[in-house]
């Protein structure tokens, strides 16, 4: 090979990156737009109380979401990333259908807890029971379209479902109580998980997800673990907080998350995107695994700090036209949230790096020390101060968790370099 047709090469495998990277960022920002858009809707439809019921079922399908991606939609994205067309459609198949089976058998046990719950909660998870199997089969199509690389068609999907969201809020609104909110929200995720199937040619297998769980058991269960201690202690501050301060603290702290809404999108779904260019990197040029990650969580804890400022300067009248009632208390938190989106951001680009070298134990231990720092924080600042408090303690905490992280990866970096480990297996 000619040292000119060598640079050709390198040109053109950046030029694959930043475009599998693009239709990524493209694809979230899609996602951001329709989460931060229903938010603003309902809160300013509901009212702080009723919107703080309503975030305690996002907040609930975030638990459930990160229950499927760990056994369904992780191991997928780093064994089936880049493989030839036929493995990933057998994979493709086989992660759906763990991933539908999940929503099903969730969503009827909060159907149950609903039922039994009554009251304005009550309504509120009967409703997520329902819609959940076709939320949870639309972001495994996500998945599944940025391991094969097509991330243009997850962005394609996520708009789909942006469209679909507009008439069903619509109705949502005629209605005006929380229950009609969550069936918009999932109806118009449906559509979405429908038009996947038609996408991908691929028929979800709930069947096979007891194949796909014994097969992947050495990855799944370790990332069920870390995501689901990630989301819920996020649930847990969240159940935390309505006790300590009230069910207003919530709605206040998720007004706050909305105005970071891009962000926070971004690194819920950030594995979409980095861990199968991370698995690609590490394939290709393994030794600029460390480079692309320090980028890539220095770039997102950059720009979280950049819209914090913005934020900071935005005119009161125009946060209230964005959040109605809700901005009054949601703007106290902005400093706090800023510095917490800032550091989680810094630590995504180091467990990036550590999913794509499947270590999971080494994953799983920071995760763990970072969600219980994060409750710690959360409750113990709500304790001290309420809402401000519990934003602050958050902040202090994502911080800590991050610098785990990058200790973590320096580590396992470290460990691969003195023992290289085989390639990471396809069928």
């Amino acid at each position: 090979m000619t040292p000119m047709t060598a640079t050709r090469e390198k040109r053109a495998a950046k030029r694959a990156v930043v475009g599998r990277l693009s239709w990524g960022l493209a694809d979230q920002a899609a996602s951001s737009m329709t989460n931060f858009a229903v938010g603003i809707y309902v809160a300013r439809s509901l009212g702080v109380t009723a919107f703080g019921v309503f975030s305690l079922a996002w907040l609930t399908y975030g638990v459930v979401l990160n229950v499927a991606r760990g056994l369904a939609t992780d191991p997928l994205v780093v064994r089936f990333s880049g493989v030839p067309d036929a493995s990933w459609r057998v994979g493709a198949a086989r992660s759906s259908g763990t991933a539908l089976g999940v929503g099903a058998v969730i969503g009827a046990a909060c159907l149950v807890v609903g039922l039994g719950l009554g009251g304005r909660v009550g309504p509120a998870f009967v409703c997520l029971g329902v819609v959940l199997p076709g939320l949870l089969l639309q972001d495994a199509w996500r998945y599944a379209f940025f391991a094969a690389g097509t991330g243009r068609k997850a962005f394609v999907n996520d708009l789909v479902w942006g469209v679909a969201l507009v008439p069903a809020m619509v109705v949502a609104a005629g209605v005006g109580n929380v229950a009609a909110f969550v069936l918009a929200w999932g109806a118009a995720a449906a559509v979405a998980a429908v038009y996947g199937c038609l996408q991908s040619g691929v028929r979800p297998q709930p069947a096979g997800a007891r194949a796909w769980l014994r097969e992947h058991r050495d990855l799944g269960y370790r990332y069920l673990v870390e995501n689901v201690s990630l989301s819920g202690a996020s649930q847990l501050r969240a159940y935390g907080l309505g006790v300590i301060v009230g069910v207003g603290a919530v709605g206040a702290v998720r007004g706050a998350e909305l105005l970071l809404g891009p962000f926070l999108a971004v690194l819920m779904g950030l594995s979409l995107v980095t861990v199968a260019e991370a698995a690609r990197v590490l394939r290709q040029a393994p030794e600029r695994l460390g480079r692309f990650c320090l980028l890539l969580g220095g770039g997102q804890a950059a720009a979280a700090l950049l819209w914090g400022v913005a934020l900071l300067l935005m005119p009161d009248r125009l946060g209230e036209l964005v959040l109605g009632d809700v901005w009054h208390s949601a703007s106290q938190l902005i400093v706090p949230a800023a510095l917490g989106v800032a550091g989680a951001g810094l630590g995504t680009g180091a467990a990036a790096g550590l999913r794509a070298l499947a270590a999971a134990r080494r994953s799983l231990r920071c995760q763990l020390f970072a969600s219980a720092c994060y409750v710690g924080g959360g409750l113990g600042g709500a304790v001290v101060g309420g809402t401000l408090g519990s934003a602050w303690g958050v902040a202090a905490a994502t911080v800590c968790g991050s610098a785990v992280w990058w200790l973590q990866l320096r580590s396992a970096l470290r460990e691969r370099h003195r023992n290289p480990i085989p390639e990471v297996r396809t069928p």
